[in-house]
């Protein structure tokens, strides 16, 4: 079931009308955002990010794209759910591309994912090949070697997502388009669930036909004071990407000299590579 809202013309881009409608399913209401022209693009954000946090992407991005953008539940203006789980959030995913079938787009949509989002666009596009045109994954989606998060590690991933958590006081008491409503433990434990998925993941992408393409971070968890550990983590990425072109060479990847923020920090030059990606693929132009 879904319910239309007002569409709002977005007068900083004069020629772009901006429609914005809710999908309700599986006990939670997911906003949904479309605007811009051109070939569709659906981008899927990831854990702990929000519509509100991609604005610089997804600006870019309709200029010539007819983008369409949402929130997961439990993030931004949508409502929470009473647990967290992959399939959960791949369900929303789903929720709102068969919306899409429903409102008949000129053609099927490339699938952009970030982080968590990338690894539930490629589950996705795994199960229904012919939804869409073409994969643009962004830092995720990773078939790491060996488990990202140690027994080691958990103490400190434990406290980093407790501190996120209270930083994010604010937002949530507003209820601004910013706010994640997920605990720290509710984050931890799917962290440690996205690794076990990562750990099969190849699968998912020998049955996939379309053209995917892979931007990276070459410094994933960055350089940090826990100098060791990052450069473990950082290894264990790129050692990742190595093992899927080496099982599927003909996937594109591009490296951008950044950390896993990069969709915040690289947004035109990510822009750019969807853009490329885009044309590669023919079809609708704006």
């Amino acid at each position: 079931m879904t319910t239309q809202t007002n569409a709002s013309e977005d007068a900083g881009r004069g020629h772009r009308t901006m429609r914005h409608f809710t999908v309700h399913h599986d006990d939670v209401t997911l906003p949904v955002s479309r605007g811009g022209r051109g070939r569709p693009l659906v981008l899927c954000p990831g854990l702990s990010v929000t519509r509100s946090d991609l604005h610089e992407l997804t600006g870019l991005l309709r200029r010539d794209h007819d983008v369409v953008t949402f929130d997961l539940r439990g993030h931004g203006l949508a409502s929470a759910a009473d647990r967290y789980s992959f399939d959960g959030f791949l369900s929303d995913l789903g929720a709102v591309m068969a919306e899409l079938g429903r409102l008949q787009l000129p053609s099927p949509p490339v699938l952009v994912g970030y982080s968590l989002g990338a690894d539930l666009a490629l589950h996705y596009a795994s199960e229904h090949p012919d939804a869409i045109a073409g994969l643009v994954l962004i830092d995720g989606a990773n078939p790491l070697p060996e488990p990202f998060i140690t027994d080691a590690d958990l103490p400190l991933f434990r406290a980093m997502w407790e501190d996120q958590v209270t930083r994010q006081q604010t937002e949530r008491a507003n209820g601004t388009g910013r706010q994640v409503l997920l605990t720290a433990q509710d984050i931890l434990g799917l962290n440690l669930e996205i690794d076990a998925v990562r750990s099969v993941i190849l699968d998912r992408y020998r049955k996939i036909d379309h053209p995917i393409s892979m931007i990276m971070s070459t410094s994933m968890a960055g350089d940090s004071a826990e100098a060791e550990r990052a450069s473990r983590y950082n290894r264990l990425w790129r050692d990742g990407i190595a093992r899927l072109v080496r099982d599927r060479p003909q996937i594109s990847t591009a490296w951008l000299e950044a950390d896993h923020r990069l969709v915040f920090t690289h947004a035109p030059e990510i822009a750019e590579i969807i853009r490329s990606a885009c044309r590669r693929l023919g079809g609708p132009t704006p």
